[in-house]
Formats: structure tokens, C-alpha cells, sequence
């Protein structure tokens, strides 16, 4: 018998992880009769009744596993960090405790994996949201498949369901701050894209905010292309050539035409308004590469949890250990 795994990241969820198991559990109990359930929630460290609701649901349901992390590390991180207890044979990247991505599209995920495709991807082609935000999120797309050397498909999210291999291959990846649709976007693997209707959260408050939507877009921009560096590079050609150019103009126009020549106060400040800013979005951009370099340098676990809920110790995920360089022989 098969196994499918899902992997429910939660923060504060007490009104929907009950909700979010039972119905996942009738699916396994109806269409998906034929196939083994392994359902892991991650919890980020909530303050509410979450670890507690779940605890009481392994108590009744040994498919369940929980793990509990000791901060909020963010559903990104944490959500990688639970792919690694994943053992099924096509595990469901991530399902969200507020159903938002709905569970019912699994039986058809799981037929099409059935049926040869390696990567089963839902995308959210009709949102129960605001104008701006999908506006926001359209803007975000394009410009990452403007930049990326590969395409990411707009409105997918971790909503995918992945074979063995693409997971093997996902957790490849050391990022210290993973980018996962990114991440399965870059790997290739057959693939086919299943569009449903994101719907409205009925239960709680969302926990993600403008502020963490800004820094997820900008990690899947900076983590995946060297476009915005490489337009650095073209725009200070640009720009030397401009002033060059401009100055050999400014100088022309004085000794033929005094009359047309620039006024140096103002061709001065505009000018060094206009190159300051230039510098200090230059250095925008490159304080993010190597932020980002620096936390990947830095190492140390991704995240740190504090208790594991009906795991067995074979399944816990061993760090790899750096290959030992050997010393050359005098």
C-alpha cells in the first residue's frame, strides 16, 4: 500500500487544526481508501490551545505526527523543516490548516501522480481576496519570470503534490531561508498544473502580513536570479557614458554657444541627487546577496524544535557532514 503524506504548517490554529485533520482523514476513509495517510502538522511555537487540540488527535489517530518548533521560524522554513519527516511515496508539500487550498483536490492530485506525472501542482487561478493584493501578486510574478533563468508558474504556491524523487531531490537544497515553489519550479520533473478557486479563510485571522509578503517576494527574487546585480553593472555603464557624454556636450556648448550651456548649480544638485539615489538602490540590491550569503555562511539548523510527536527516532532527519578535505602529501 502507498503512502501520501501532507504536511500542515499552523500558528494559533486551535478554531481549524481539529477541522483541517477530520477532513483530511474522510478523504483517506472515502476516495483515497486505498492508500496510507501520514498527516504532519509543524507547529511554530503557538501560545493558544494548537499543540494541545493536536495531541489529543494523535492520541486517537497514530497516521498523525506532530512537530513543535521552540520560536515562530515562518511557515516557509518551518514547512521545509516537516518535508524532511515525510516518508510517503507522493507527499502533498503543503496544506494550510485553514483550507484555504482545498484538501477535496487531493484524489485528483493523487490520480494524476498515479498516472505518470511527478510534480501535480494546484494553481490558484480564481482568488476570494482584495483587487490590490492580486494585483500585487500578478506584479510579483512577472517580475520573477523576467529575471529567472527558469519559469515559475503564476498563482502556484506549495500546494503540490511531489513524487519520491522531486522530494529527494527538493531536500537537496541547504537554504537557510528556502524559497520552496521556486525551489520545485527550478528542478524540472514532469509536471502538470491543476487551477481551483483559493478560497476565503473562514475560521481566525490570517498570520501573514504585508510586511512578510514584501520579504517572501524579494527572497524568491534575489534567491533565484543575479539579474538585479547584472542590471547594476549595465546601468553604471549606462549612466558613466551618459555623464561622460554629458560633460563633453556641456563643455561644447560653453565655448560655441554660451548662451545654451547648463547652469552648473543646477545641473549640479540635480545631478547628485539623481546619482545618489541610483548608489543607495544599487547598494539595496547588493546588501540583499550578501545577507543573504551571510546567513547561509553562518549555518546552524534552520530550525530548532523543542518536541516531536509520534516519530520514531529512524525518521529524524541527520544533518549531512562537510566531506573532510585531505591533506596533501609532503
Amino acid at each position: 500500500m502507498k503512502t501520501i503524506s501532507i504536511v500542515s504548517p499552523c500558528f494559533n490554529e486551535e478554531d481549524n487544526v481539529g477541522e483541517c485533520h477530520s477532513v483530511v482523514k474522510a478523504l483517506f476513509d472515502g476516495p483515497l481508501k486505498g492508500y496510507r495517510r501520514e498527516h504532519i502538522f509543524i507547529d511554530n511555537a503557538s501560545t493558544d490551545k494548537t499543540v494541545e487540540i493536536l495531541k489529543s488527535v494523535v492520541a486517537q489517530d497514530p497516521a498523525v505526527k506532530i512537530v513543535v518548533n521552540s520560536r515562530n521560524f515562518g511557515v516557509y522554513r518551518s514547512t521545509f523543516n516537516g518535508l524532511r519527516y515525510a516518508t510517503g511515496d507522493a507527499v502533498l508539500v503543503m496544506l494550510p490548516v485553514d483550507l484555504q487550498d482545498p484538501p477535496e483536490l487531493l484524489p485528483e492530485f493523487v490520480n494524476l501522480w498515479e498516472q505518470g506525472y511527478e510534480v501535480v501542482a494546484g494553481a490558484r487561478s480564481t482568488r476570494e481576496e482584495g483587487l490590490i493584493m492580486r494585483m500585487a501578486r500578478k506584479l510579483f510574478y512577472r517580475i520573477v519570470n523576467l529575471l529567472s533563468d527558469f519559469e515559475i508558474s503564476p498563482d502556484v504556491g506549495e500546494f503540490q503534490l511531489l513524487d519520491r524523487k522531486v522530494m529527494t531531490a527538493l531536500l537537496e537544497h541547504r537554504d537557510q531561508y528556502p524559497y520552496i515553489r521556486g525551489i520545485i519550479a527550478s528542478l524540472g520533473f514532469k509536471r502538470i498544473i491543476i487551477p481551483y478557486v483559493w478560497k476565503e479563510r473562514k475560521r481566525g485571522a490570517s498570520k501573514h502580513n504585508f510586511l512578510q509578503l514584501v520579504d517572501q517576494a524579494l527572497n524568491g527574487i534575489f534567491a533565484f536570479t543575479r539579474a538585479p546585480m547584472r542590471a547594476c553593472t549595465i546601468a553604471g555603464i549606462v549612466i558613466s557614458m551618459a555623464s561622460i557624454l554629458f560633460s563633453i556636450v556641456s563643455v561644447i556648448l560653453y565655448l560655441t554657444q554660451p548662451d545654451l550651456a547648463p547652469r552648473g548649480t543646477t545641473t549640479i544638485i540635480t545631478s547628485l541627487f539623481f546619482l545618489s539615489g541610483i548608489q543607495l538602490l544599487f547598494i539595496g540590491m547588493l546588501g540583499e546577496y550578501i545577507t543573504t550569503i551571510h546567513n547561509q555562511v553562518r549555518g546552524g539548523p534552520m530550525v530548532v524544535e523543542t518536541e516531536r510527536v509520534n516519530i520514531d527516532p529512524v525518521e529524524i532527519p541527520k544533518p549531512k557532514s562537510k566531506p573532510k578535505s585531505k591533506s596533501k602529501a609532503a
